[in-house]
């Protein structure tokens, strides 16, 4: 057993690491959902777009049925959706999503982590004018999607702007016009890989590439910790 193998080992953990915590934020989308809108998807549609993030990540099946059981049984607690602001080192702002069964704790560390990164947990409201908020749709680029059509296709259902890389498709949509998006895809039987409503920042800081580590460090933390969604910020 080599240096060699130690490597591969520790990719491998990192990797079952960062599945595990994103099954668990995904299992948490499909908790809020069944709370708010019941069991059944046809009739739900947040828990649809759950549902539909959790196949992306390739959650198995039988992990998804069990977590809308489990959402539904009197027994799981009620998660409570939080943002909180805050500046990263060198006045970046940075808006964290989370989901939480107890915020006092959750509050507690992330001002722990704005504290240890060099930053300040800010007042709620006091950055949300930085960021846009829209609905952010991902395709798996497999090089046969027509996007000159479908760009046509979807601008009476919202369609704001599309971009495509060598992976993915993105469609964007005014926060209003999400859900309308939603069922525009759903119905030409367009897979999504990936659905949410999304913050866009207005405006970005520009640092040097050592200011940079330092937010990302701090960035890191708050992904690292279970009861974050997501993490927004302006580095461009």
């Amino acid at each position: 057993m080599g240096r060699g193998f130690e490597k591969r080992k520790h990719k491998m953990f990192a990797r079952y690491d960062r599945m595990a915590k994103a099954f668990t934020r995904v299992g948490r989308e499909i908790a809020i959902a069944v709370k708010a809108g019941g069991t059944d998807p046809e009739y739900n549609p947040r828990l649809r777009t759950a549902m539909a993030n959790a196949k992306g990540l390739n959650m198995p099946k039988d992990r998804i049925e069990n977590a809308i059981k489990k959402a539904n049984s009197k027994d799981e607690g009620n998660f409570e959706e939080i943002v909180y602001e805050g500046y990263g080192p060198h006045g970046v702002a940075i808006l964290v999503e989370c989901a939480t069964d107890n915020p006092v704790r959750t509050v507690a560390n992330i001002r722990m982590h704005f504290n240890r990164g060099n930053g300040a947990l800010g007042k709620t409201g006091s950055l949300d004018f930085m960021f846009q908020r829209k609905g952010v749709f991902r395709l798996v680029n497999t090089g046969k999607i027509n996007t000159d059509e479908l760009e046509l296709e979807l601008i009476d259902f919202g369609l704001d702007s599309l971009e495509i890389d060598e992976e993915e498709v993105l469609i964007y949509t005014a926060y209003e016009d999400y859900g309308k998006m939603a069922k525009a895809l759903e119905d030409r039987k367009i897979e999504v890989k990936k659905s949410a409503l999304e913050r866009i920042p207005t405006s970005f800081a520009d640092l040097t590439e050592e200011q940079q580590d330092e937010n990302l460090q701090l960035i890191d933390r708050f992904e690292e910790d279970d009861d974050v969604q997501a993490v927004y910020h302006n580095l461009r």
